[in-house]
């Protein structure tokens, strides 16, 4: 079970709104390689792991990926408050405010809602742990490009953070991909009770 701490594992205190940023910024609050579809996926592959290294590395990171859909979404939340009429037309937010007013609502920076079917979950360990190192992979690229498309130091701050938490959880699933396959490679024996 999880224990919740009332404060983002890296702090955000954004001062000037920017609905063009808030626009890309949600795509790693729910587009298909955002911390959303993370979250979810880690959570679901935990009960097909083979040893108990790999379950809690999925576990954990699991529910570090909520805490960075928390930073997503106050990053989001802070980039729109204050913005005018103006300000919401001009960055194409009218669509996105005329269905979510100003609520974070998971959706790529396209506009399209979160989808369960950008998640991965084939009961294979070594698959799916394969399949989250490149899970990382895009989530890190992801963050490098939405660093090129901004200056603001309020902004940048985190998304570095995220961006080096994606370099160590590649790290964590690597560790747990050698323990699976170690595991796998083993003779295994089965004993059949005999009367």
């Amino acid at each position: 079970m999880w224990i919740y701490e009332k404060k983002l594992e890296f702090p955000i205190h954004i001062t000037k709104p920017d609905g063009r940023l808030a626009k890309i910024m949600i795509e790693q609050y729910g587009g298909p390689d955002g911390e959303l579809g993370a979250a979810v996926r880690y959570l679901s592959q935990k009960f097909t792991m083979v040893t108990p290294q790999a379950k809690a590395t999925l576990n954990d990171i699991a529910t570090e990926e909520m805490a960075h859909l928390e930073m997503m979404g106050t990053i989001v939340h802070q980039l729109t408050q204050g913005l005018t009429k103006a300000q919401l037309e001009e960055a194409g937010l009218s669509p996105y405010y005329v269905n979510h007013g100003f609520g974070v609502y998971p959706s790529a920076a396209s506009g399209i809602p979160f989808n369960a079917t950008a998640l991965q979950s084939k009961g294979d360990p070594l698959t799916d742990l394969y399949e989250d190192m490149a899970a990382e992979q895009k989530a890190r690229s992801t963050y490098e490009y939405l660093i090129d498309l901004t200056d603001d130091p309020d902004v940048l701050a985190p998304l570095r953070f995220l961006r080096e938490r994606e370099v160590v959880h590649f790290q964590r699933f690597g560790e747990a991909l050698d323990s699976a396959r170690d595991y796998l490679n083993q003779q295994h024996y089965f004993f059949m009770n005999q009367k």
